[in-house]
């Protein structure tokens, strides 16, 4: 077995690369990953140097990862500025670290990409040991799957657990069985809001595939930009990116629209892979009362039923999602942290996040809409 770091994801072939996917996660594919690089979102002068990693068996691919060299924290959706705090005082440098992700993208999915389970192994390890090579902080693999973060604990990481909110289509016919499902007071708070809309003059289409273009995913970019100015982010996906999902990754794409007099006044980005629609982006021109939850959870659930999608993915943050359908579940993310004391320190911090992770679960659950036995 060799392993060697790749300067962008074009230093290998899609097809080679793909073969490693279990399933069919959009984001971890060639494709998605060269539009990022290609449009300037993930690159050096954002602050994610791509150094992806290929393990090979006589020349013959048996795992990678999606690697990144970072100068900062921000883009990924699992919190370490803390840390990167604690470090510097301490007199250590936090930066530059190493982050196995998808840039921008908190969704769980793979990340150590194999052929075999001994492959993946390898593989954990391999990343384990690039800290020490390079003399640098920390990797750190967010939004992997369980049995990955199991694997990656034995190499050496820390386990670190988040909260997001998926609502699971159980067989639904349609929107109203969906409804019927839920509580009373939930089925009247659902209908208000859905109303609401309407009665504002404001129509929702949702485009998918062939009905979409490059001009209409490229007039998205207003729409992300008036998100990230709101929540004083970091504008780092192009109007190149929008613009490029028309090239082949068109048939993934689900693209909500909220109009009102024939104009474009919000609108929500989607990917669909496998059994799952993920929610991605939102964005609005002008505020209108509850046009998010139109947009983002309700039109994505009648598609998801409609196309018998097991699941829609709605990110972190939200009680609002817990009220409307979108259950918690533990995501994961496993973390090398190379100088013994601060790895200790973290270590202490974990294990306590973690209790109150699993409480916060618990407690959210009955938040959901959802009837219980024998209630109307």
């Amino acid at each position: 077995m060799q392993a060697r770091l790749l300067a962008g994801i074009k230093e290998i072939e899609a097809s080679a690369w793909d073969s490693l996917i279990p399933g069919d996660d959009p984001f971890i594919r060639h494709d998605y990953l060269a539009l990022l690089e290609q449009s300037g979102s993930a690159a050096t002068k954002t602050g994610w140097q791509p150094i992806h990693v290929l393990v090979e068996n006589e020349g013959e691919p048996v795992a990678a990862a999606p690697l990144f060299a970072k100068s900062h924290s921000w883009g990924e959706y699992v919190f370490d500025h803390g840390w990167a705090d604690a470090l510097q005082r301490a007199g250590g440098s936090y930066y530059p670290k190493l982050q196995c992700a998808v840039p921008f993208t908190p969704v769980p999915g793979p990340r150590l990409l194999a052929t075999s389970e001994a492959a993946r192994r390898d593989l954990a390890g391999v990343l384990a040991g690039l800290p020490e090579a390079y003399a640098l902080s920390s990797l750190h693999v967010t939004f992997c799957g369980q049995e990955e973060s199991r694997v990656l604990a034995e190499a050496g990481f820390l386990e670190r657990r988040g909260i997001q909110y998926h609502w699971h289509n159980r067989g639904y016919r349609d929107f109203q069985d969906f409804l019927d499902a839920c509580r009373s007071q939930k089925r009247k708070m659902i209908r208000k809001e859905r109303e609401a809309v309407q009665k504002a003059g404001i129509e929702v289409e949702v485009l998918h595939g062939d009905q979409l273009d490059a001009a209409t995913l490229a007039g998205f970019h207003p729409f992300y930009l008036s998100t990230i100015d709101k929540r004083w982010g970091q504008a780092y996906l192009t109007r190149r990116f929008f613009r490029g999902l028309a090239d082949g990754l068109r048939q993934r794409v689900v693209y909500v629209v909220a109009r009102k007099e024939g104009q474009i006044v919000g609108a929500a980005l989607n990917l669909w892979g496998g059994d799952t629609l993920y929610g991605r982006l939102w964005g609005c021109l002008e505020d209108y009362r509850f046009l998010h939850f139109e947009c983002c959870y309700y039109a994505a659930i009648e598609f998801a039923i409609a196309h018998k999608i097991a699941r829609v993915e709605a990110g972190a943050q939200g009680q609002h999602k817990l009220m409307r359908g979108y259950e918690p579940v533990p995501t994961f993310s496993a973390h090398y942290l190379r100088e013994p004391a601060f790895r200790s320190a973290v270590e202490r911090f974990l294990k306590e996040e973690r209790t109150a992770m699993d409480e916060q679960i618990e407690a959210s659950r009955e938040l959901l809409p959802f009837r219980r036995p024998n209630e109307a």
